[in-house]
């Protein structure tokens, strides 16, 4: 999804660039003002409220509009994402949106603000309360309006600004132009939208192979928390000797470790297109982490497939694993690969139920030779890809 926030002062332009954004993007609209009028007109129940507020002179509360907001995109599942125009207004409702968003699974991409100098501004609302035919629009209105944006809503611009999201353009200049400067913002954005694929399944299901598989054909990052630990146990590091106990017994090591792990291989690649994750998150308290981690990075989880094998199906590759040189501690024993894919029953089926309610679950068939699976698995990731963009 694409979600933007168009921003800037009365007589900026929002309403006109908005138009041409939302036939070229196919995006739902979300102003403010026209969602009152529109529940309102329709007299539903939400409208009445607000009609109420109104007509006593006071303010539609935040949580009025938030839930007319929450309506309108909820009703607009076919649309590729969201055009924000006049909200948020204050920084309030900019935390709101993010928890709203949050609540949707989606966040906002962008915040483009339009900039026009004042007097130009004050040319334009007069010039378009002439051809409007309203009396209210006078220059004495305008001023307190303008006010009331430097006051309540520029410091908006400051909250995403923090955030890395604002990016501000001319305003001044032809409809076209300036639309052409807005889509070149997007699609600069676009092009840095980053896919991240956890990769989950039993012990044996091949996450490994084709990780590294999937991460070289896409240009991803692969992210191992086994190899990464496997590599500090070999180098005989403070952290290797830490986890060996539990790496030996096929066991989950505390969280702070992998946390750490994976930051720093993040970190490693700036300039990356995205990352898969192999293994991980193995529990509900990963699940929180690894969303944790990468939205602190402005990132989230694209998706996570399952490679389903059978439980024998999962023994007979681990036996056979055992005597070759790949082979893990933990597989040169029947009770601690029982035990491994017990853990996986126990700790994972619920990760996954976590990202099956967010519509991220997907499962492949993982049996058969390594390119069949490669196949299978490198198209639906092909299409992750390209629904992510």
């Amino acid at each position: 999804m694409l979600n933007i926030a168009l921003f800037g002062p009365p007589g900026a332009g929002k309403g006109t660039q908005s138009k041409k954004l939302l036939e070229k993007y196919n995006l739902t609209y979300i102003s403010t003002g026209d969602m009152l009028r529109s529940e309102i007109a329709s007299k539903s129940e939400l409208g009445m409220k607000a009609k109420g507020v109104i007509e006593r002179g006071g303010l539609v509360s935040d949580d009025l509009v938030v839930q007319m907001i929450e309506k309108n995109i909820t009703s607009s599942s076919e649309k590729q994402g969201i055009l924000f125009d006049g909200f948020p207004r204050t920084v309030v409702q900019s935390y709101i949106l993010d928890g709203l968003l949050l609540k949707l699974d989606t966040q906002l991409d962008m915040m483009i603000s339009l900039n026009v100098p004042e007097d130009q501004l004050i040319e334009r609302l007069l010039l378009r309360a002439k051809d409007s035919g309203r009396s209210d629009d006078t220059m004495e209105v305008i001023k307190v309006r303008l006010q009331e944006y430097h006051n309540k809503t520029e410091p908006v611009a400051d909250y995403y600004r923090e955030r890395g999201k604002y990016y501000e353009i001319n305003g001044v200049g032809s409809i076209d132009d300036i639309f052409e400067q807005i889509v070149e913002v997007i699609e600069s954005h676009r092009n840095n939208v980053l896919t991240n694929i956890v990769l989950l399944g039993k012990p044996g299901s091949g996450k490994g192979t084709q990780g590294q598989l999937i991460a070289k054909a896409h240009n991803l990052v692969y992210i191992s928390t086994g190899k990464m630990l496997r590599k500090e146990i070999a180098n005989h590091s403070e952290l290797g000797k830490q986890v060996e106990p539990f790496m030996e017994r096929g066991e989950i090591v505390q969280d702070e470790i992998p946390i750490r792990l994976i930051e720093k291989r993040i970190g490693n690649h700036p300039n990356s297109k995205g990352f898969i994750f192999k293994g991980f998150p193995r529990t509900m308290i990963q699940s929180y982490i690894l969303d944790g981690l990468l939205m602190k990075e402005h990132m989230n989880v694209s998706a996570v497939i399952e490679m389903e094998i059978d439980t024998i199906t999962a023994l007979k590759r681990l036996n056979a694993r055992a005597v070759t040189n790949r082979a893990r501690t933990y597989d040169k024993s029947v009770d601690l690969i029982i035990n491994r894919l017990e853990q996986y029953k126990v700790k994972t089926k619920p990760v996954i139920d976590y990202y099956r309610k967010q519509s991220k679950y997907y499962a492949i068939d993982a049996t058969g030779t390594k390119q069949e699976v490669f196949e299978r698995l490198n198209t639906l990731v092909a299409q992750i890809i390209k629904e992510n963009y």
